[in-house]
């Protein structure tokens, strides 16, 4: 493990989905799960979210995107999140979402609207 890359991909990680999930995530790994956690940490956030040439928001539209397309919902709600936390606007997840149904079906378009109905609802009520 490079341990400059990981430490750059747990800042970028915590950026993007929140100090808190990050923190749980590492906090429940075990001698299982632990080197995936690293893993994850060096090599998508430090080496992927990491590269400065595209900026936080392109790879958010990137991967909602490309998680609604191979139907990974649970995915696709957290990285929603950490797109609304990178500065994507409600209006431009509606855009995406359309897009999705277009290119990705309608049933994906319809799951990812559901699960970012209930998040926008969620926000409202924490604020």
């Amino acid at each position: 493990m490079d341990p400059e890359r990981f430490e750059k991909g747990l800042a970028m990680r915590k950026a993007v989905l929140g100090e808190e999930y990050v923190e749980r995530s590492l906090a429940n790994a075990d001698d299982f799960t632990r080197p995936f956690q690293e893993v994850v940490t060096e090599f998508c956030w430090g080496f992927g979210w990491g590269d400065e040439r595209l900026s936080p928001q392109i790879r958010s539209f990137m991967n909602l995107t490309m998680i609604a397309a191979l139907n990974r919902m649970d995915e696709w709600e957290l990285h929603l999140n950490g797109a609304l936390r990178n500065g994507i606007t409600k209006d431009e997840i509606q855009a995406v979402i359309h897009h999705i149904a277009i290119y990705c079906g309608i049933p994906a378009g319809v799951n990812c609207q559901r699960i970012a109905k209930r998040v926008f609802a969620e926000l409202e009520t924490a604020e």
